[in-house]
Formats: structure tokens, sequence, C-alpha cells
């Protein structure tokens, strides 16, 4: 049996053709255009902005949906898209991430038909980037809290509130907001240039630093009617969102992971010590075959998580169990290359700290570690624990 470091179980081997040639389309694009920027990126606090045109022409911004110049891939396509960009960086799959499940997936879904022929074009080619504001500054685990409010008037809405950590938000020239009203919870489309409407960078962040994150302000911000979203009635509608949002970060997440475990093999392989090569100790080996264990597991459930999706049976709880425990697989597996490189593990020259810093954020964003874990307990014992 050949080494099978990254595919243990040759998952790739059940994958139709046509997944297999958008995920090798998606690692070329990550090797040759988007690495060779990516140190430069995260030191600077920058993101690639000449990729998203390139990205929106590979099809790359809302290729699960169909229609409007999507690629309508199925969704082991979909979650081999995200794995392949977040194993260049978390950054990367997380404008995706957010481009597509969360911005392009609400206006597909409860938009107007005005609203999807307007935005869905642009944003699917990279002409346009989105950002989706729910997280609020006191408001993360519950936004049922949510102090954002929008008023109707007879001109329309006047939007009013705050909300913060939002990926895209400096450089969106549309945000999917999530506000109370007087009719319950309600998502509203909010461009730039809106008067009212700022979007200020959040700086000096240790993570997700090849990402830009800001924060959105609406000070009696004025909408038309039209800029509501017709389809949505209540928070269930944002949940949606994020479970989409999710589906791709439980795959995304096992990209980090596998690069990690790349490059630890061939650093433990290739450095000497005490004469002979790091791989070649007891101590070691125990490490790299728990990262390849875990790692081959995680994508057993991510490959299992598809199939349930395709078939239009999955259930958020499901999606829940397998962020939490992907990201918390590839976290561990970023902690323990690092280990293995020692102290050239804290270089930017290698990947793996880089890796598990922006990991430290994808543990937390989309719902933390403890509330899926949270939400599977309510699943299995029908009791809610965090209320």
């Amino acid at each position: 049996m050949e080494p099978l470091p990254a595919d243990f179980f040759r998952i790739e081997d059940t994958f139709a053709p046509e997944d297999v040639l958008v995920q090798s389309t998606t690692r070329r694009f990550v090797r040759e255009e988007f690495l060779p920027r990516v140190q430069e990126c995260y030191e600077a606090g920058t993101f690639p902005l000449e990729l998203v045109r390139r990205m929106g022409d590979l099809g790359l911004l809302g290729s699960q949906l169909e229609g409007y110049g999507c690629a309508g891939v199925s969704s082991t396509a979909y979650g081999l898209i995200m794995k392949e960009l977040e194993r260049g960086d978390s950054g990367l799959r997380s404008f995706a991430s957010v481009q597509g499940a969360l911005v392009m997936y609400p206006i597909h879904s409860f938009g107007s038909d005005a609203q999807k022929n307007a935005w869905l074009p642009r944003l699917a080619s990279g002409h346009a980037v989105g950002c989706f504001g729910l997280t609020e500054p006191d408001f993360g685990s519950n936004p049922a809290g949510m102090k954002t409010f929008a008023t109707r008037t007879a001109e329309g809405w006047v939007l009013n509130g705050s909300k913060t950590w939002i990926t895209n938000a400096p450089i969106a020239d549309v945000a999917v907001v999530w506000a109370k009203t007087d009719e319950g919870i309600r998502g509203f489309l909010v461009e730039r240039g809106t008067p009212g409407f700022s979007t200020p960078e959040i700086k000096h962040k240790l993570s997700l630093r090849a990402s830009l994150t800001g924060s959105l302000y609406f000070d009696n911000c004025l909408l038309p009617d039209a800029n509501r979203l017709p389809g949505t009635s209540g928070l269930k509608n944002a949940l949606m969102c994020l479970s989409q949002a999710r589906y791709g970060i439980a795959w995304g997440a096992l990209g980090a992971a596998e690069d990690c475990l790349d490059e630890a093999l061939g650093y433990a392989k290739n450095r000497i010590m005490f004469d002979k090569p790091l791989a070649g100790f007891q101590l070691v080996q125990a490490k790299l075959a728990h990262m390849a264990t875990q790692l081959a597991l995680g994508h057993l459930c991510a490959a299992r998580l598809a199939a349930l999706k395709d078939a239009g049976t999955l259930h958020p709880a499901q999606i829940s169990m397998a962020k939490q425990n992907n990201v918390k697989i590839a976290l561990e597996t970023a902690r323990t290359a690092r280990d293995i490189l020692g102290a050239n593990g804290i270089s930017l020259e290698h990947r793996a700290m880089r890796h598990s810093c922006n990991l430290e954020s994808v543990s937390t964003y989309e719902g933390t570690n403890d509330i899926h874990v949270l939400v599977v307990g309510q699943q299995l014992t029908g009791l809610a624990a965090f209320q």
C-alpha cells in the first residue's frame, strides 16, 4: 500500500469525475495564483482583490447555486472548492463562503426577481462583493437579541444599529443585513453609498490576516421597500444562510488540515536529528498517525454530509456536528504540525502557524465550538442547554 497521508481511505475514488475536475481546477488556481501572494497578504493584513474576478471566471463564487451565471455544481464539488481554497488560507475560503453562502444564497432564496437579476450575476462574476450582517457587538451566539432595528415609513424603512466582525465589510458593494422590525426579523439589502451607512475596517488582527474584516454602522439609513428581502420572515432565514456556510466550513477546515499534515510529513522526512530523519522516531510517527487518522475520519464525515445535502435530508444538527468536529481536527492538526516543525514552525515561510492562527477564528465564527456541541446535545436530549 502506497502512502496516502491526505486521503487514507481513498474517499476521492468515490467522487464523480466532474467533481474531481472542479477540485483540480481550484487547487491549480490556489497553487499558481494565490499562494505566491499569501505570505505578503498575511503579513500586511490585506486581501488579494485582484483575484476576485478570476474566482468569478472559474465559477468559484456562488458555485452551489443555479442560474444567474452560477456554476450549479454538486454538494461534493462545492465542498471540494471550499477545501481547496482553505488549503491556501482560511481567509480565501472565507471570502468565497461569505460571497456565495451568506450573500448570494439569501438573495437567491429570499430575494425578488429584480434583486436577483441586479445582484446575482455581478456577485457570481466577481464584479461586486457582498457581506452578511448578523453579529452585533453585544450579540454573537444569541442573534435573536439583536438591537439593529428597521422602522417602516411612508418612504420605505429607516435602519439604525450596528454589526461587527463582518468579513468583506470594508470592500462590500452590498450588505445583507438582518434587523428587527415591528413585523419580526427581516433581511435587507444595504448598498454602499447609502447615506448614514459606514463600514470601518477592524485592524490589528492576529488571525485571518489575509481577509478584510469590519463593522457595519447604520445611522438613520433610509431604504426603499425594494431593498427588503421579501421572502424573509424571521431569524430562521438567517440561520438557513449560516447552515450553508457551516457546511462549507466543515469541508474547508479539512483543506487547512491536509496542508499542515503535508508540511509536517515533508519536514519530518527531511529533517535530520540524532543522525536520522525526524520521521523515524516513534513519538513523531505517533503524532503523524493521529493527524492522518483524524483527517481521514473528517473526510468520511464531510462526504456523508454531501450525500445528505444532495438528498435533501441534511439536518442543521448534523452540520453543527461536522463543523465543530472538523474544525477541531484541523486546529489540533495545525498545532501538532507546528510542534513537529519546532522553532521553524513559527516562521511565515512555513504554513502551519498561519493555518493555526486562522483556525482559531474559524472555531469561533459561524457558531462557536461550544454552541455547536450544545446544538448536538439538544438534538440528542430534546433540552436546550443554552437557553
